[in-house]
């Protein structure tokens, strides 16, 4: 629980040597208006998508989004595209960003994040309709991968999505990505996604026909269910970390499968990002019945405005108002952390561990919420 009056004392490389109380004040003593948090962990997020930001319309969908993506994505250099990178990261960094867990499609980021005290790790993402594309992927992924090592980065690949990979290459990818101990997987994250999987029908379903590609089979249940039937067809996923990004049309039947099958599963948030696209949020009360642990990520700037954790939590305070501060502060750090196995270095302020130290104003302390004043601010 917070801790009125809290002081923290750290050593020069800003470890925690001590918790306390503040119990007497002295003229030395500096007062800040908001809390101190640890290091935020921004668990989903595209940041070689930088240079699309504010130029993609709202409410489109997926179809729409899709489309906007292939057309846009290029519209800049290499060089323009990586330092737009660069600031986006220092402002990740600069609002208390301590760890990411972040998408490739290309090794375009791969320099900026070494070159960035964000730890990160790299989930390389693949998609492919066609069955025939399987091996010619699989080789793709296996230099990408090499290649993020040669940079010193923490990658695997890891799976799109259902309604974007044939289902060989859904499970040779997770397969493959498995083999690191994690996956992150966009589940469930718009209606048309679900659409073409229970029924085959719907604007994808729509869009796949009209660009001459294969669709998923019609299972009639939802898609995060056929995805881990997938997968567990041919790779055991119980023990190890998943997260599952978006989970804005995820329901009952789908969380109650998911939760009894994997030990290690984590579900991330990207509020703004589904309002952007959607109009839609995911159904944190259902989540939270299920004991979910839930994490917090961005998205990337093609589908939102700020790479903002305070944002974003203003969003939750707006949406889910009875949601307590305190629960959303774990989810912004602490869950992200045990997710990327580095929960005894970040995520909490405790003796001995490094998270950074980070503060949000603007309070409103009367209701324990962040208001749209707030704003984060790194201080160690």
């Amino acid at each position: 629980m917070p801790i009125p009056k809290g002081v923290l004392t750290l050593d020069d490389d800003g470890t925690i040597v001590e918790i306390g109380r503040l119990s007497d004040e002295t003229e030395s003593t500096e007062f800040y208006n908001g809390i101190l948090v640890p290091g935020f962990v921004n668990s989903h997020c595209h940041i070689e998508l930088s240079h699309l930001k504010d130029i993609f319309d709202r409410g489109t969908g997926m179809s729409g989004f899709i489309k906007d993506v292939v057309k846009l994505r290029n519209n800049l250099d290499e060089n323009a595209r990586k330092e737009v990178m660069r600031m986006e990261m220092q402002m990740l960094y600069d609002s208390g960003v301590t760890a990411m867990a972040d998408i490739s499609n290309t090794a375009d980021s791969f320099a900026v994040k070494t070159e960035s005290p964000i730890y990160t790790r790299t989930f390389l993402e693949f998609f492919g309709t066609e069955p025939s594309q399987v091996d010619e992927i699989l080789i793709r992924a296996n230099e990408l991968t090499q290649k993020a090592k040669e940079f010193g980065l923490d990658a695997a690949p890891t799976p799109h999505s259902s309604y974007s990979m044939s289902p060989q290459l859904l499970q040779a990818i997770s397969t493959a990505g498995l083999k690191s101990g994690w996956l992150s997987y966009h589940n469930q994250e718009s209606w048309e996604e679900e659409e073409l999987i229970l029924k085959g029908r719907g604007p994808l379903a729509q869009q796949y026909t009209q660009r001459g590609l294969s669709t998923p089979p019609v299972t009639g249940t939802p898609s995060l269910i056929y995805f881990l039937n997938c997968v567990e067809s041919a790779q055991k996923i119980e023990d190890e970390r998943v997260l599952l990004v978006h989970n804005t049309f995820s329901d009952s039947e789908s969380v109650e499968y998911a939760t009894s099958r994997i030990r290690n599963l984590f579900w991330a948030i990207c509020p703004l990002s589904n309002l952007f696209i959607h109009n839609a949020l995911p159904p944190l009360e259902l989540l939270i019945r299920y004991n979910a642990s839930i994490t917090i990520g961005t998205d990337s700037l093609s589908s939102n405005s700020a790479l903002s954790i305070a944002d974003e939590i203003i969003c939750i305070h707006k949406y889910f108002p009875a949601i307590p501060l305190t629960q959303i502060l774990e989810w912004s750090s602490f869950n992200g952390a045990r997710f990327l196995g580095i929960e005894k270095r970040f995520g909490s302020f405790e003796v001995g561990k490094r998270p950074g130290v980070v503060l949000i104003d603007n309070i409103d302390f009367q209701k324990n919420q962040l208001t749209t004043k707030s704003k984060s601010i790194r201080l160690v």
